[in-house]
């Protein structure tokens, strides 16, 4: 099948969930047969911190302005079997527009950031990437979050029918190695900088950290503000490539995930982090989330903390329990969350997804 895919990134992994995610998905697509052009606005904040110029059997096209590409899009669109909008598409409203019009490829609107848009709609404020008329003219919605948000997507935006699309990870990017000296600590952190997840972060994080003056703490990200609350036992690094996280990862005793506070509320959504960590070997510490147990078993491959004395009880683990738990969150991160599996479920999703005949645009 050929896909088109209208997305916010894919060529920058700064400050972002969607390029690694979108790497992943686009390389396993070829694997099996697929090709892929995937259209991207170029804006300077993703230019200057570029770290993939092409993809591999797929097309990047980077524009400047939709009027420059419109045209091409729309071709595109009629000579694809697939056609995929985007949350966070900086011109998500038109290229729905142009998805919606035509009647050949399966219309998808896929949400990388399921949570942020229910909060939206739970203020009564505009979702920027989705137009007046919801989800209803979209053959199939995607969702990164599962449970009950799929349920909201029909009753709240009109979707039709509504799927989970979880992350993922490319094993062959996120994988055990060698730890770095300059990585090294007791346990580690690796996240952008977000307002929403400072409070987690500070009982999970910095306050064991306090409570342990001689055990090293290590954060790697981008976007942290001045005020940060560092401890003499917190070390930074500042923004790592994709490349470099296998090493960041491999080279702590324990590395901590922290969801983002709308996606920890909704459940049922997991953080790319989680699944790359999983997938390097490294032992893992989680915050609490409903759902999480769908995705891996508590306590037998990886661990879930609520407070501080929680993070402080992991650490206390010895090498061994913390190695064998972590061999088993690898085992079920190859078995059930690689890229390559999403890309079966996507390409299934899209074989049993029934088609709209007739075509449509955003103000029908």
């Amino acid at each position: 099948m050929r896909f088109t895919i209208f997305g916010l990134t894919i060529s920058s992994s700064w400050g972002n969930g969607h390029a690694t995610l979108w790497r992943g998905l686009c390389k396993a697509l070829a694997a099996l047969g697929h090709s892929v052009t995937f259209y991207e606005r170029d804006v300077p904040y993703y230019a200057d911190t570029r770290d993939l110029d092409s993809l591999a059997k797929g097309e990047l096209k980077l524009y400047r302005a939709w009027e420059t590409i419109a045209a091409q899009a729309r071709d595109d669109i009629e000579n694809s079997d697939v056609a995929i909008v985007t949350s966070y598409c900086p011109d998500a409203l038109h290229a729905s527009d142009s998805i919606l019009s035509q009647s050949r490829a399966l219309r998808v609107f896929y949400d990388l950031d399921t949570p942020v848009t229910l909060a939206h709609l739970d203020a009564d404020s505009e979702v920027p990437y989705i137009g007046p008329s919801g989800l209803s003219g979209f053959d199939l919605v995607l969702s990164y979050s599962g449970g009950h948000s799929l349920q909201l997507f029909k009753s709240r935006l009109g979707a039709r029918r509504a799927a989970p699309l979880y992350g993922h990870v490319d094993p062959d990017l996120h994988r055990p190695s060698p730890p770095m000296p300059q990585f090294a600590a007791d346990l580690s952190y690796l996240g952008t900088y977000a307002k929403d997840r400072q409070q987690t972060l500070e009982a999970l994080f910095i306050e064991p950290a306090g409570c342990q003056p001689d055990r090293r703490f290590l954060i790697g990200g981008a976007q942290y503000p001045n005020d940060f609350p560092w401890t003499s036992n917190i070390y930074f690094v500042r923004h790592l490539p994709p490349a470099a996280h296998p090493a960041f990862f491999c080279s702590s005793r324990l590395t901590l995930n922290v969801t983002r506070k709308p996606m920890a509320e909704s459940g049922w959504c997991p953080s790319g982090r989680l699944f790359e960590a999983a997938a390097c070997g490294a032992p893992v510490v989680s915050d609490a989330w409903d759902g999480i147990d769908t995705f891996f078993a508590p306590g037998q491959d990886i661990i879930v903390a609520r407070n501080t004395r929680d993070i402080l009880a992991a650490l206390e683990l010895s090498d061994a329990e913390l190695t064998a738990m972590a061999r088993r969150a690898r085992e079920r991160t190859l078995a059930q969350h690689s890229s390559s599996v999403r890309a079966r479920e996507l390409v299934a999703l899209v074989e049993q997804s029934p088609q709209r005949s007739d075509p449509l645009t955003m103000e029908a």
